[in-house]
């Protein structure tokens, strides 16, 4: 190996290092290059463009109330739970869009869209499943998490650009992977991990755990009836099979925080 390219994997090996940090909640080892504030002013960027260009149900509906409603308990639990997190500037929008999908960013910003009530029909104890695993990936900062994994791309391709014929080309390709980490999917280990923290929240707020599951069957439902493609928020989770699994496991974990909310 030659001294430049040495001197370039100890770099991203320091970064690595530097960068990993062990989560509070799950114990996960996660990688943290982008700084908290920093993921969170991006994605509040994100989420103003994102508002700003789609169409938004009213908070004065019915439909956005009831979500709303269910939010604010889910979140309130989440605040109690971190404290750190009631500086935070959340919002949630419900956006008129037939998606089946719902979303969470750094800070607390929490989207669904009408696709989702409307496809699926759910329950106030299922929509709260929903929004509960979207709180857990805010919480659990897997869009810091995200964000850093993609930075540590770029600079990867940028180091390496400056030691290849194609520079130019390399750090126009960083850029681009710089501007889609808000934008790509969760892994399916922060996946799963959205699912346990979620229920756990939810269930805090007095919220059915139990729900996670006809959830679910609903959306296994929507899924074969449109030709076996799942909707897009399943898109990145985990296979029918392995996630009822692990729901059957952890909801008698939770039921006791459920029974004690209610």
């Amino acid at each position: 190996m030659n001294t430049p390219h040495r001197g370039l994997y100890a770099v991203l090996l320091s970064l690595l290092l530097i960068g990993c940090a062990a989560n509070p909640v799950t114990g996960r080892s996660q990688f943290m290059l982008v700084g908290e504030q920093q993921a969170i002013e991006q994605s509040a960027l994100a989420f103003d463009q994102m508002v700003e260009q789609a169409q938004t149900r009213s908070p004065n509906t019915p439909e956005y109330r009831r979500v709303a409603r269910i939010a604010d308990d889910v979140i309130a639990v989440a605040k109690r739970q971190h404290p750190e997190t009631q500086s935070w500037d959340w919002r949630f929008e419900l956006f008129d869009d037939p998606a089946v999908n719902a979303f969470a960013m750094a800070g607390g910003k929490i989207g669904m869209f009408t696709g989702f009530i409307d496809a699926l029909d759910p329950t106030d104890d299922e929509l709260a499943q929903v929004i509960g695993h979207e709180v857990a990936h805010a919480v659990l900062g897997h869009s810091q998490e995200k964000m850093s994994i993609v930075m540590s791309q770029q600079l990867g391709l940028a180091m390496l650009g400056t030691f290849g014929e194609r520079g130019a080309q390399m750090q126009s390709l960083a850029a681009q992977v710089g501007h889609l980490a808000i934008t790509l999917p969760y892994s399916r280990t922060m996946e799963y991990e959205a699912d346990a923290y979620g229920l756990e929240l939810a269930a805090r707020a007095g919220y059915d755990p139990r729900a996670a599951l006809s959830l679910w069957q609903k959306m296994q439902q929507l899924a074969q009836a449109e030709g076996g493609a799942p909707p897009e928020f399943l898109s990145t989770h985990p296979g029918q099979e392995n996630r009822i699994a692990e729901l059957n496991r952890l909801i008698p974990q939770v039921m006791p925080l459920y029974e004690q909310a209610r």
